[in-house]
């Protein structure tokens, strides 16, 4: 892969990442109206994954094709033709980069993951699970969505196999179960296991807290991410979270707060113009 290529995928991956966290953010009354309305605990209780079918990726194919000029369609013809005939991970890869020079990356990642796994090691499948992942949390469409999560939690189970106890992948697998295909206790009982080897451990810790807070369990809430900032002070997320099981618990002051040190960390104009403004409606 050129150098290109490699920060191509990596600013999609971080980009990704700042979506994911900042959606988070934005649309706060649709997300404390759903959280509201929520009587599911997600710690004691299945989620019912949503009846979403995944997309059709070969339709989907066709269709990207169609897009390209001729001879663009010509080349990639070329290249799935010799992919197809050799079978092996170069040759995929040859495909996977034809469409990430063409940012079509969900594409790019279908190919990743077929040339990872004839590789078959936990480096090259984790890449691309951690591509399909960062394109999940980005992605609305629910067909796309299901189909990028269940294409991630295949990479990421490989990668398990292979090494059983990393435990950012089996983070990272959680997260397409509970963000990804709506089976909640898949995923926390992955976190579970990550707690149970590592009490302090930060991102399994941030993603119980935030299903606790959304399913209105603020007590739990309220533990888990006290535990993050006990151990790291300036975690955006950890606060902007804690301050609203704060603010659910009728601690205003404590919820102001920290909503303000969370907009000094974050920095960002849009975001303290909507905690400004959410602030008012509680005063």
């Amino acid at each position: 892969m050129q150098k290109n290529q490699y920060l191509l995928l990596g600013g999609a991956l971080l980009f990704a990442a700042a979506l994911y966290f900042f959606a988070d953010f934005r649309g706060l009354e649709q997300r404390r109206k759903a959280s509201e309305a929520s009587t599911h605990s997600p710690e004691s209780h299945e989620g019912a994954p949503a009846a979403v079918e995944p997309m059709d990726i070969e339709a989907y194919r066709k269709k990207e094709t169609d897009k390209l000029p001729e001879s663009e369609r010509q080349r990639i013809s070329t290249l799935l033709q010799t992919a197809e005939a050799k079978n092996t991970a170069v040759a995929w890869k040859d495909v996977a980069e034809f469409w990430e020079k063409s940012k079509e990356l969900n594409l790019a990642a279908r190919y990743y993951k077929t040339a990872a796994f004839l590789e078959n090691t936990e480096k090259s499948v984790t890449f691309a699970g951690n591509l399909l992942l960062a394109l999940m949390v980005r992605t609305e469409e629910p067909a796309v969505k299901m189909w990028q999560s269940q294409e991630a939690i295949a990479c990421f189970t490989k990668a398990l196999d292979l090494n059983p106890g990393n435990l950012d992948t089996k983070i990272a697998l959680a997260t397409c179960y509970t963000d990804g295909t709506g089976e909640t206790m898949k995923g926390v009982t992955l976190l579970r296991e990550v707690t149970a080897k590592d009490s302090l451990n930060v991102p399994a810790n941030l993603q119980l807290g935030k299903m606790a807070l959304q399913s209105g369990q603020l007590d739990k809430a309220v533990r888990r991410l006290e535990l993050i900032l006990e151990q790291d002070p300036k975690n955006s997320e950890a606060m902007y979270f804690l301050a609203e099981a704060y603010k659910g618990l009728g601690q205003k002051e404590k919820a102001i707060s920290l909503f303000e040190r969370c907009t000094a960390l974050v920095n960002n104009p849009d975001f303290s113009r909507e905690i400004d403004n959410y602030i008012k409606t509680f005063r």
